[in-house]
């Protein structure tokens, strides 16, 4: 009898991703969820007996519908997949009750051994006929091909977050990526609808490989820099100005060189950098862009705000592409995760 194998993602083309790494000889029969609360309807449903679970989605996260599954003692076994890999949220999980947890994207060898650990998969048996059936080529819209770079960008988020939380030995909120195709002089409006600070500080780092290339940007909000200052615990004397820089720019490093080596392992690219630039301090956000991308034209933009709560500290790492950069991208991933599958 097939095992009900529930993959619950918000991401079109990370559910499929996922069908592809299943083994083959697993008997299963697959059903997806784009977010926890039809996963949980489909569990009550017996379509679950086996969930792989992303963390970072609307409606219902990860981590609402694993605490779900644990107070009303639902029948399933869950592993987590996901682009959060922060030590903090694998405890987290764990603790709530999930057997195991894989980062993305999928290493298939992992888990093989961890279906293999949990006695779920012995290499015996049949493949299900509908196994990869969702995984197979399709007519690629432009959704789709954005869908793709945003769950590129969410697994390189991931990376940074894990990264800053270390530096930090704080918790990092992640959210849902932002991606939108726009013209360069309509960025400016966008970013304002999310960033509404009056006064903001800006680093920047640009990037280029295999017709891919970039800009980087991280965005402060000044009235939370000092929060910043202090829990890196830089002194807060009568140079604070000159710490405060320093905080914005070793974050900044850390954030964009975590995110673009998080980018660069899904599309097998090695990029090179260019040595980060200080936009501007104290400076309305529409002086900070405008002289950077003008040149574009349309272009695809990717803004991703990370928060310690705790500290109340907030700001955004914002990627920005030439428009006819989401052909290569999506084409890499396309390539890249038929390989892994």
């Amino acid at each position: 009898m097939s095992t009900p194998v529930l993959i619950c993602d918000d991401s079109g083309f990370a559910r499929r991703q996922m069908a592809r790494s299943i083994p083959d000889e697993w008997d299963v029969a697959i059903s997806f969820a784009e977010n926890g609360q039809q996963a949980l309807d489909l569990i009550r449903q017996g379509k679950g007996d086996v969930v792989f679970l992303d963390l970072n989605m609307p409606v219902m996260d990860g981590y609402q519908t694993m605490e779900a599954i644990r107070q009303n003692d639902l029948p399933c076994l869950v592993i987590v997949v996901s682009g959060d890999v922060q030590e903090k949220a694998r405890e987290r999980m764990l603790g709530l009750g999930a057997l195991d947890f894989i980062r993305k994207p999928i290493d298939n060898q992992k888990l093989t051994h961890i279906l293999s650990s949990y006695g779920l998969y012995n290499g015996e048996g049949h493949a299900s006929d509908e196994t990869h059936s969702d995984a197979a080529n399709v007519n690629i819209s432009l959704a789709d091909k954005l869908d793709a770079c945003r769950e590129m960008v969410n697994v390189a988020m991931g990376r940074a977050g894990e990264n800053l939380a270390q530096l930090l030995g704080e918790f990092i909120d992640l959210p849902i990526p932002n991606l939108n195709l726009i013209e360069s002089n309509e960025l400016s409006m966008a970013i304002a609808e999310i960033n509404r600070n009056d006064s903001v500080s800006a680093v920047s780092k640009g990037f280029v490989s295999n017709g891919i290339s970039g800009e980087a940007i991280v965005i402060f909000n000044d009235t939370n820099s000092q929060n910043i200052v202090e829990l890196l615990k830089y002194p807060t004397d009568d140079a604070s100005e000159k710490f405060a820089l320093e905080a914005l720019m070793d974050v900044s490093n850390i954030l964009i060189g975590a995110c673009l080596n998080g980018l660069s392992e899904q599309l097998r690219v090695t990029f090179s950098h260019t040595h980060p630039v200080l936009l501007g301090r104290h400076q309305g956000l529409s002086t900070l862009l405008s002289d950077n991308v003008q040149q574009w034209g349309k272009l695809m933009a990717i803004e991703i705000g990370y928060a310690v709560k705790a500290k109340d500290i907030a700001f955004d790492l914002l990627l920005l592409f030439p428009g006819d950069a989401m052909h290569h991208i999506y084409t890499r991933l396309l390539n890249e995760g038929t390989e892994r599958g």
